[in-house]
């Protein structure tokens, strides 16, 4: 019975050790509209749009054409960068990023927050965190 229990105490510590790695599979956004992949470049994190449920509009891809830059409005979703410049702060936390919502063409300071294996909770805000609003990701792999 010792090992038994030993066992799912190690099984249920490397599963939460594992998933405390963001960069591990992709993240549905709060409606389930997209999926966000996360990649390391140097000690920062960054999010993509990897995923659209739907992907054209018109029979086209779907572009940033929110963007207060002319320039940037035929630029396609897919692929977008629109989470940047995270510093992890604890194995649970980062910080210091920014998020780019291209429905509004807007950018905020940004946070997240690893509240379980499954759940990233992403505040966006401009000036104080208390003044936002926070989206729950889910784990989609």
């Amino acid at each position: 019975m010792k090992k038994l229990s030993l066992f799912v105490v190690l099984l249920l510590f490397s599963t939460l050790s594992f998933a405390q790695d963001i960069t591990q599979g992709t993240w549905y956004n709060q409606e389930k509209s997209g999926k966000i992949q996360f990649f390391k470049q140097g000690d920062k994190y960054f999010g993509k749009i990897v995923w659209l449920k739907e992907p054209n509009e018109a029979g086209k891809p779907r572009t940033d054409k929110q963007n207060p830059d002319e320039k940037l409005r035929t630029r396609p979703l897919i692929g977008l960068v629109n989470l940047k410049n995270f510093k992890q702060t604890d194995k649970d936390s980062w910080e210091d990023g920014e998020v780019y919502d291209p429905k509004n063409g807007k950018t905020y300071s940004c946070k997240m927050t690893l509240t379980s294996p499954t759940t990233l909770d992403v505040r966006g805000f401009i000036g104080l965190s208390i003044i936002g609003r926070t989206e729950h990701f889910t784990k989609a792999d």
